[in-house]
């Protein structure tokens, strides 16, 4: 009961439900909020904080920024979910922050658009090296299984496309990424498909800010080429696994296309079923499928492979032996 009037008391300040209004319509940064609200930073800060400690606002940094939203989960999320309704919208004060929201991230959409299509340059012409994307998504979704799954995280979220595309079997996603700005982009992505069920963070996949056993489905596409000891990656994905979680994995077969290296960052040249069973073994994860998506002109063309391993679940009784689909 203590805990409810407290969340109640720290509520019923003007700027305090303007701010949780604002942030029911999206995370923001304390900056943004200063520009929306009209005060100063250290008097947002100073609201975020007593909202942060009453339970209904959290905090995720990202690298120098910090965003800022409602609770999605704990003893303050029901109140969270209702302050956007709750809010008369002919408020002439609430009617002033929602156009000045509508700016801020109109500024920020811009920003982001900016650098997507920087980065698409050398998106398009790695795409025209193998299948297309739909084929793709199309794969993972059918290797994924058709869930439901309550919490999903996909590591390296890009523009947060594959966020889109298990939105219909998931409750919740969470993305992650290093990029800031690809992280923007994720947002404006996610915002525009209407997902209020997803969210980015900054992360980096051999930290995954997350608790052991957490979710029901990890995706990793096209990330794990990029890295120095995918194996790592890995291990720190089936970490964060359930019992019977799925780690699904969308990478390229070896191939000898030298340019990924120079010109792209890549620093591996695709990865054989043989490695990736002994690392998705070795990380405590059983490998139950496999396949492989072939361009109709393979001369100097990319070969995706998808790899879907599962977190065994604790057996009480005696276990029957079951087959494994691994066809290639």
């Amino acid at each position: 009961m203590e805990h409810l009037i407290g969340q109640l008391k720290a509520l019923a300040e003007p700027t305090r439900l303007r701010v949780a209004t604002l942030l029911a319509l999206g995370e923001l940064t304390v900056s943004e909020l200063v520009q929306v609200l009209g005060q100063s930073q250290p008097r947002v800060s100073r609201h975020l904080k007593l909202l942060t400690d009453a339970g209904l606002v959290e905090r995720q940094p990202e690298g120098a920024f910090v965003f800022y939203r409602l609770v999605s989960a704990g003893p303050g999320q029901r109140i969270a979910n209702v302050i956007g309704d709750l809010t008369p919208p002919d408020d002439p004060v609430l009617k002033r922050d929602l156009d000045r929201l509508a700016s801020v991230k109109a500024a920020r959409a811009a920003a982001a658009e900016s650098y997507f299509q920087r980065a698409n340059e050398d998106w398009d012409r790695i795409r025209a090296l193998h299948l297309s994307e739909d084929e793709v998504e199309a794969a993972m979704r059918d290797a994924a299984g058709s869930g439901p799954f309550q919490l999903m995280i996909d590591v390296g979220v890009g523009t947060g496309r594959i966020l889109e595309v298990f939105a219909d079997r998931v409750s919740e996603s969470v993305g992650i990424d290093v990029n800031h700005a690809m992280l923007n982009v994720a947002r404006l992505n996610l915002e525009r498909a209407g997902l209020t069920g997803a969210s980015v963070r900054k992360a980096d996949v051999s930290a995954l800010p997350f608790d052991d056993g957490v979710a029901d489905l990890v995706t990793v596409h096209q990330v794990l080429h990029y890295l120095d000891d995918p194996a790592v990656a890995i291990t720190e994905c089936a970490r964060v696994l359930k019992p019977g979680g799925v780690l699904l994995i969308a990478d390229f077969a070896p191939h000898q296309l030298e340019f990924l290296k120079t010109d792209h960052a890549h620093r591996k040249l695709g990865f054989s079923d043989e490695e990736m069973t002994e690392w998705v073994e070795s990380a405590g994860l059983e490998m139950r499928r496999r396949s492989a998506l072939h361009p109709e002109e393979p001369e100097n063309r990319l070969t995706v492979k998808i790899w879907s391993a599962r977190r065994t679940p604790v057996r009480t009784s005696q276990p029957s032996i079951a087959a494994k689909d691994v066809s290639a």
